[in-house]
Protein backbone atom coordinates (compact mmCIF):
# COMPACT_ATOMS: atom_id res chain seq x y z
CA UNK A 1 0.00 0.00 0.00
CA UNK A 2 1.01 3.31 -1.32
CA UNK A 3 0.64 6.90 0.76
CA UNK A 4 0.26 9.86 -0.63
CA UNK A 5 1.38 12.32 1.99
CA UNK A 6 0.18 15.86 0.51
CA UNK A 7 1.26 19.19 2.49
CA UNK A 8 1.20 22.94 1.13
CA UNK A 9 2.84 22.52 -2.04
CA UNK A 10 4.52 19.65 -1.50
CA UNK A 11 3.96 16.38 -2.28
CA UNK A 12 5.93 13.32 -0.01
CA UNK A 13 5.90 9.23 -0.92
CA UNK A 14 5.81 7.25 1.98
CA UNK A 15 6.39 3.46 2.19
CA UNK A 16 3.62 0.58 3.63
CA UNK A 17 5.30 0.93 6.91
CA UNK A 18 5.07 3.47 9.36
CA UNK A 19 7.32 3.34 12.49
CA UNK A 20 7.57 -0.69 11.99
CA UNK A 21 3.33 -0.72 11.40
CA UNK A 22 1.22 -1.07 8.52
CA UNK A 23 -0.43 2.68 8.38
CA UNK A 24 -4.05 0.58 7.94
CA UNK A 25 -3.06 -0.69 11.33
CA UNK A 26 -2.31 3.00 13.06
CA UNK A 27 -5.52 3.74 11.82
CA UNK A 28 -7.43 1.30 13.85
CA UNK A 29 -7.89 -1.70 10.85
CA UNK A 30 -6.80 -3.94 8.92
CA UNK A 31 -4.64 -3.24 5.56
CA UNK A 32 -6.85 -2.92 2.39
CA UNK A 33 -6.53 -3.92 -0.39
CA UNK A 34 -7.57 -0.73 -2.19
CA UNK A 35 -4.83 2.11 -2.30
CA UNK A 36 -6.08 5.33 -0.99
CA UNK A 37 -4.65 8.84 -1.29
CA UNK A 38 -4.46 11.09 2.43
CA UNK A 39 -4.10 14.37 1.65
CA UNK A 40 -2.86 16.62 4.68
CA UNK A 41 -2.80 20.22 4.78
CA UNK A 42 -1.13 21.92 7.61
CA UNK A 43 -0.30 25.40 8.56
CA UNK A 44 3.32 26.37 8.54
CA UNK A 45 5.11 26.27 11.92
CA UNK A 46 5.57 29.05 14.02
CA UNK A 47 9.06 28.94 13.35
CA UNK A 48 8.95 30.58 10.12
CA UNK A 49 9.34 34.14 9.31
CA UNK A 50 5.61 35.67 9.75
CA UNK A 51 4.13 38.16 6.80
CA UNK A 52 3.69 41.77 7.45
CA UNK A 53 0.48 42.41 8.92
CA UNK A 54 -1.51 43.77 6.31
CA UNK A 55 -3.09 47.46 7.07
CA UNK A 56 -6.65 47.12 9.00
CA UNK A 57 -9.55 46.39 6.20
CA UNK A 58 -12.82 47.88 6.84
CA UNK A 59 -15.34 45.76 9.29
CA UNK A 60 -16.80 42.55 7.09
CA UNK A 61 -20.54 42.76 6.98
CA UNK A 62 -22.12 40.92 9.44
CA UNK A 63 -23.88 37.89 8.65
CA UNK A 64 -27.57 39.14 9.20
CA UNK A 65 -26.68 42.41 6.65
CA UNK A 66 -25.17 39.94 3.82
CA UNK A 67 -28.44 37.51 4.56
CA UNK A 68 -30.43 40.83 4.25
CA UNK A 69 -28.76 41.15 0.94
CA UNK A 70 -28.71 37.64 -0.15
CA UNK A 71 -32.66 37.41 0.00
CA UNK A 72 -33.00 40.73 -2.12
CA UNK A 73 -34.78 38.67 -5.26
CA UNK A 74 -36.97 37.44 -3.41
CA UNK A 75 -37.98 40.71 -1.21
CA UNK A 76 -38.28 42.28 -4.44
CA UNK A 77 -40.85 39.92 -5.59
CA UNK A 78 -42.67 40.19 -2.20
CA UNK A 79 -41.96 43.72 -0.88
CA UNK A 80 -43.77 46.49 -3.43
CA UNK A 81 -46.76 44.26 -4.39
CA UNK A 82 -47.61 43.25 -0.62
CA UNK A 83 -47.24 47.38 -0.09
CA UNK A 84 -49.52 47.16 -3.16
CA UNK A 85 -51.85 44.75 -1.83
CA UNK A 86 -52.54 45.57 1.55
CA UNK A 87 -52.98 49.19 0.43
CA UNK A 88 -56.23 48.61 0.77
CA UNK A 89 -56.31 48.26 4.45
CA UNK A 90 -58.61 45.26 4.87
CA UNK A 91 -58.75 41.93 4.42
CA UNK A 92 -60.96 41.02 1.96
CA UNK A 93 -61.62 38.16 -0.72
CA UNK A 94 -59.79 40.95 -3.23
CA UNK A 95 -56.82 40.88 -1.18
CA UNK A 96 -56.89 37.15 -0.42
CA UNK A 97 -56.69 36.31 -3.81
CA UNK A 98 -53.87 38.55 -4.73
CA UNK A 99 -51.63 37.41 -2.13
CA UNK A 100 -52.39 34.17 -2.64
CA UNK A 101 -50.96 34.52 -6.55
CA UNK A 102 -48.04 36.49 -5.03
CA UNK A 103 -47.77 33.62 -2.75
CA UNK A 104 -47.45 30.89 -5.13
CA UNK A 105 -45.58 32.57 -8.03
CA UNK A 106 -42.83 32.73 -5.16
CA UNK A 107 -42.88 29.11 -4.77
CA UNK A 108 -44.80 28.52 -1.12
CA UNK A 109 -46.85 25.91 -2.92
CA UNK A 110 -50.47 25.33 -2.64
CA UNK A 111 -50.73 23.46 0.81
CA UNK A 112 -48.47 26.15 2.66
CA UNK A 113 -50.16 29.40 0.31
CA UNK A 114 -53.88 28.23 1.83
CA UNK A 115 -52.48 28.10 5.23
CA UNK A 116 -50.69 31.37 5.19
CA UNK A 117 -54.12 32.64 4.10
CA UNK A 118 -56.37 30.83 6.63
CA UNK A 119 -54.09 32.27 9.41
CA UNK A 120 -54.50 35.92 7.90
CA UNK A 121 -58.06 35.29 7.77
CA UNK A 122 -58.23 34.16 11.13
CA UNK A 123 -56.09 37.29 12.82
CA UNK A 124 -57.91 39.65 10.77
CA UNK A 125 -61.41 38.32 12.52
CA UNK A 126 -59.48 38.71 16.20
CA UNK A 127 -57.49 41.70 15.77
CA UNK A 128 -59.50 43.80 13.73
CA UNK A 129 -56.83 44.24 11.16
CA UNK A 130 -57.27 47.78 9.27
CA UNK A 131 -54.02 48.93 8.42
CA UNK A 132 -51.41 48.30 6.07
CA UNK A 133 -49.01 47.73 8.18
CA UNK A 134 -50.85 45.65 10.84
CA UNK A 135 -51.75 43.23 8.01
CA UNK A 136 -48.39 42.83 7.20
CA UNK A 137 -47.47 42.27 10.54
CA UNK A 138 -49.93 39.68 10.81
CA UNK A 139 -48.87 38.00 7.96
CA UNK A 140 -45.11 38.25 9.33
CA UNK A 141 -46.23 36.43 12.49
CA UNK A 142 -48.01 33.76 10.64
CA UNK A 143 -45.16 33.04 8.04
CA UNK A 144 -42.80 33.57 11.24
CA UNK A 145 -44.89 30.65 13.21
CA UNK A 146 -44.49 28.47 10.09
CA UNK A 147 -41.16 28.25 9.61
CA UNK A 148 -40.24 28.32 13.64
CA UNK A 149 -40.01 24.84 14.01
CA UNK A 150 -37.12 24.07 11.22
CA UNK A 151 -34.80 26.27 13.35
CA UNK A 152 -33.15 23.22 15.12
CA UNK A 153 -29.37 24.04 15.16
CA UNK A 154 -27.20 20.58 14.80
CA UNK A 155 -25.81 19.38 18.53
CA UNK A 156 -22.40 17.76 16.92
CA UNK A 157 -21.68 17.52 20.36
CA UNK A 158 -23.32 14.25 20.98
CA UNK A 159 -20.40 11.69 19.47
CA UNK A 160 -16.98 11.93 18.41
CA UNK A 161 -16.26 11.59 15.72
CA UNK A 162 -19.06 13.47 14.84
CA UNK A 163 -20.34 11.67 10.97
CA UNK A 164 -22.24 13.65 8.88
CA UNK A 165 -23.45 12.20 5.74
CA UNK A 166 -24.26 14.93 2.98
CA UNK A 167 -26.42 14.16 -0.38
CA UNK A 168 -27.70 15.83 -3.30
CA UNK A 169 -27.84 16.18 -6.57
CA UNK A 170 -25.65 17.27 -9.19
CA UNK A 171 -25.25 21.31 -9.66
CA UNK A 172 -27.01 21.80 -5.97
CA UNK A 173 -23.58 23.26 -4.61
CA UNK A 174 -23.12 19.94 -2.50
CA UNK A 175 -18.98 20.07 -2.55
CA UNK A 176 -19.15 23.62 -2.13
CA UNK A 177 -21.13 23.22 1.10
CA UNK A 178 -18.73 20.74 2.42
CA UNK A 179 -15.86 23.15 2.22
CA UNK A 180 -17.64 25.86 3.52
CA UNK A 181 -19.45 23.70 6.82
CA UNK A 182 -15.46 22.53 7.46
CA UNK A 183 -14.85 26.39 7.66
CA UNK A 184 -17.68 26.99 10.09
CA UNK A 185 -17.02 24.22 12.11
CA UNK A 186 -13.35 24.82 12.44
CA UNK A 187 -14.55 28.57 13.52
CA UNK A 188 -16.55 26.54 16.33
CA UNK A 189 -13.32 25.21 17.87
CA UNK A 190 -14.26 21.95 16.20
CA UNK A 191 -11.43 19.80 13.89
CA UNK A 192 -12.61 18.02 10.51
CA UNK A 193 -11.76 15.58 8.22
CA UNK A 194 -13.27 15.21 4.97
CA UNK A 195 -14.25 12.21 3.14
CA UNK A 196 -14.19 12.02 -1.00
CA UNK A 197 -16.75 9.99 -1.30
CA UNK A 198 -17.90 11.02 -4.56
CA UNK A 199 -15.87 8.97 -6.63
CA UNK A 200 -17.91 9.22 -9.99
CA UNK A 201 -17.72 12.75 -11.04
CA UNK A 202 -13.93 13.24 -12.10
CA UNK A 203 -13.46 16.75 -10.53
CA UNK A 204 -15.14 16.12 -7.52
CA UNK A 205 -12.23 14.71 -5.51
CA UNK A 206 -9.96 17.98 -7.18
CA UNK A 207 -12.42 20.26 -5.89
CA UNK A 208 -12.81 18.50 -2.31
CA UNK A 209 -8.96 18.60 -2.21
CA UNK A 210 -9.25 22.65 -2.60
CA UNK A 211 -11.25 22.92 0.13
CA UNK A 212 -9.15 20.89 1.93
CA UNK A 213 -6.13 23.31 1.56
CA UNK A 214 -8.11 26.32 1.69
CA UNK A 215 -9.56 25.12 5.05
CA UNK A 216 -6.23 23.32 6.66
CA UNK A 217 -8.16 20.35 6.87
CA UNK A 218 -7.15 16.43 6.02
CA UNK A 219 -8.83 14.73 3.29
CA UNK A 220 -9.36 11.32 2.79
CA UNK A 221 -9.82 9.84 -1.06
CA UNK A 222 -8.99 7.16 -3.30
CA UNK A 223 -8.11 6.74 -7.16
CA UNK A 224 -10.93 5.25 -8.75
CA UNK A 225 -12.04 3.75 -5.13
CA UNK A 226 -15.67 2.45 -3.73
CA UNK A 227 -17.29 5.57 -1.91
CA UNK A 228 -18.34 3.09 1.07
CA UNK A 229 -14.62 2.25 1.27
CA UNK A 230 -13.44 5.82 1.20
CA UNK A 231 -15.83 6.52 4.23
CA UNK A 232 -15.03 3.55 5.95
CA UNK A 233 -11.03 4.48 5.84
CA UNK A 234 -12.19 8.20 6.57
CA UNK A 235 -13.74 7.42 9.79
CA UNK A 236 -11.04 5.25 10.95
CA UNK A 237 -8.25 7.91 10.45
CA UNK A 238 -10.21 10.30 12.25
CA UNK A 239 -11.09 7.53 15.16
CA UNK A 240 -6.85 7.73 15.38
CA UNK A 241 -6.49 10.98 15.20
CA UNK A 242 -9.15 11.98 17.53
CA UNK A 243 -10.74 14.21 14.78
CA UNK A 244 -14.44 15.77 16.35
CA UNK A 245 -15.83 16.13 12.74
CA UNK A 246 -16.45 13.76 9.61
CA UNK A 247 -17.74 15.29 6.09
CA UNK A 248 -18.88 12.38 4.35
CA UNK A 249 -19.09 13.57 0.19
CA UNK A 250 -21.40 11.65 -1.32
CA UNK A 251 -21.66 11.21 -5.37
CA UNK A 252 -24.26 13.78 -6.84
CA UNK A 253 -27.54 11.68 -8.20
CA UNK A 254 -31.00 12.23 -9.54
CA UNK A 255 -33.66 10.28 -7.09
CA UNK A 256 -34.93 8.80 -10.14
CA UNK A 257 -31.57 6.66 -10.62
CA UNK A 258 -32.59 3.69 -8.83
CA UNK A 259 -29.09 2.18 -8.70
CA UNK A 260 -27.28 5.07 -7.32
CA UNK A 261 -29.95 6.24 -4.48
CA UNK A 262 -28.82 2.06 -3.41
CA UNK A 263 -24.52 3.00 -3.80
CA UNK A 264 -25.45 6.01 -1.45
CA UNK A 265 -27.55 3.63 1.05
CA UNK A 266 -24.69 1.21 1.46
CA UNK A 267 -22.33 3.99 2.20
CA UNK A 268 -25.12 4.46 5.23
CA UNK A 269 -24.91 0.99 5.85
CA UNK A 270 -21.33 0.56 6.27
CA UNK A 271 -20.91 3.77 8.33
CA UNK A 272 -23.20 1.45 10.43
CA UNK A 273 -20.09 -0.82 10.58
CA UNK A 274 -17.52 1.56 12.34
CA UNK A 275 -19.84 3.77 13.85
CA UNK A 276 -23.38 1.51 15.21
CA UNK A 277 -25.18 4.97 16.15
CA UNK A 278 -24.30 6.90 12.34
CA UNK A 279 -24.44 8.96 10.68
CA UNK A 280 -25.06 11.36 13.26
CA UNK A 281 -26.56 13.53 10.66
CA UNK A 282 -27.76 12.83 7.20
CA UNK A 283 -27.80 16.00 5.21
CA UNK A 284 -29.26 17.12 1.82
CA UNK A 285 -28.20 19.96 0.03
CA UNK A 286 -30.38 21.64 -2.30
CA UNK A 287 -30.58 24.37 -4.78
CA UNK A 288 -33.33 27.00 -3.67
CA UNK A 289 -33.28 27.86 -7.68
CA UNK A 290 -35.36 24.20 -8.63
CA UNK A 291 -38.42 25.55 -6.17
CA UNK A 292 -41.31 23.24 -6.09
CA UNK A 293 -38.70 20.53 -7.10
CA UNK A 294 -37.25 20.29 -4.14
CA UNK A 295 -39.84 18.80 -2.00
CA UNK A 296 -39.69 15.48 -4.27
CA UNK A 297 -35.76 15.51 -3.50
CA UNK A 298 -36.20 15.24 0.19
CA UNK A 299 -39.17 12.62 -0.21
CA UNK A 300 -36.73 10.67 -2.40
CA UNK A 301 -33.38 10.97 -0.44
CA UNK A 302 -35.84 10.46 2.83
CA UNK A 303 -37.06 7.47 1.57
CA UNK A 304 -33.19 6.29 0.77
CA UNK A 305 -30.99 7.45 3.57
CA UNK A 306 -32.93 9.11 5.78
CA UNK A 307 -32.48 12.46 6.12
CA UNK A 308 -31.92 14.20 9.14
CA UNK A 309 -31.33 17.86 8.01
CA UNK A 310 -31.16 20.22 5.24
CA UNK A 311 -29.01 22.66 3.59
CA UNK A 312 -30.53 25.37 0.92
CA UNK A 313 -28.01 27.02 -1.16
CA UNK A 314 -28.18 30.00 -3.70
CA UNK A 315 -30.88 31.47 -2.26
CA UNK A 316 -29.07 34.83 -3.39
CA UNK A 317 -29.64 33.91 -7.06
CA UNK A 318 -33.65 33.04 -6.73
CA UNK A 319 -36.65 34.93 -6.01
CA UNK A 320 -37.95 31.16 -4.98
CA UNK A 321 -37.07 32.12 -1.14
CA UNK A 322 -40.94 30.91 -0.40
CA UNK A 323 -39.96 27.14 -1.13
CA UNK A 324 -39.12 27.67 2.78
CA UNK A 325 -42.32 27.87 3.25
CA UNK A 326 -43.56 24.59 1.32
CA UNK A 327 -40.93 22.83 2.80
CA UNK A 328 -42.49 23.55 6.32
CA UNK A 329 -45.79 22.41 5.08
CA UNK A 330 -44.85 19.57 3.50
CA UNK A 331 -41.54 18.36 4.07
CA UNK A 332 -40.75 19.84 7.63
CA UNK A 333 -37.18 18.08 7.89
CA UNK A 334 -35.13 21.01 10.09
CA UNK A 335 -32.91 23.44 7.83
CA UNK A 336 -29.47 23.09 9.17
CA UNK A 337 -27.58 25.47 7.10
CA UNK A 338 -28.35 28.30 4.91
CA UNK A 339 -26.05 29.42 1.99
CA UNK A 340 -26.97 33.47 0.51
CA UNK A 341 -23.55 34.01 -1.26
CA UNK A 342 -19.89 32.73 -2.76
CA UNK A 343 -17.79 33.46 -0.04
CA UNK A 344 -16.77 30.56 2.44
CA UNK A 345 -18.55 32.31 5.14
CA UNK A 346 -21.55 32.34 3.38
CA UNK A 347 -23.40 29.93 4.67
CA UNK A 348 -24.16 29.48 8.02
CA UNK A 349 -26.99 28.09 10.57
CA UNK A 350 -31.19 29.05 9.64
CA UNK A 351 -32.58 31.61 11.55
CA UNK A 352 -36.23 32.05 10.96
CA UNK A 353 -36.94 35.20 12.30
CA UNK A 354 -34.15 36.60 10.49
CA UNK A 355 -35.16 34.97 7.56
CA UNK A 356 -38.67 36.52 7.76
CA UNK A 357 -37.34 39.68 8.49
CA UNK A 358 -34.86 39.60 5.34
CA UNK A 359 -38.38 39.47 3.14
CA UNK A 360 -40.54 42.14 4.94
CA UNK A 361 -37.76 44.64 5.38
Amino acid sequence: MVFLLKSGPHLYRSRRHLNGLPLACQLGRSPSKTQFLMFSFLKKSGSETKAEVPAEKAAAPSWRERLFKGLAKTRAQWGGKLKSIFSRGKVDDELLEELETLLLTSDCGIEATQHLLDELKKAAKRDKLDTPEAIQKALHDVLLETLQPLEQPLDFSTHKPFVIMIAGVNGAGKTTSIGKLAKYFQTQGKSVLLAAGDTFRAAAREQLETWGERNNVTVIAQDNGDPAAVVFDAISAAKARGIDIVLADTAGRLPTQLHLMEEIAKVRRVIQKIEPEGPHETLLVLDANIGQNALQQVKAFDKAIKVTGLVLTKLDGTAKGGVVTAIARQCPKPIRFIGVGEQIDDLRPFSAKDFVDALFE
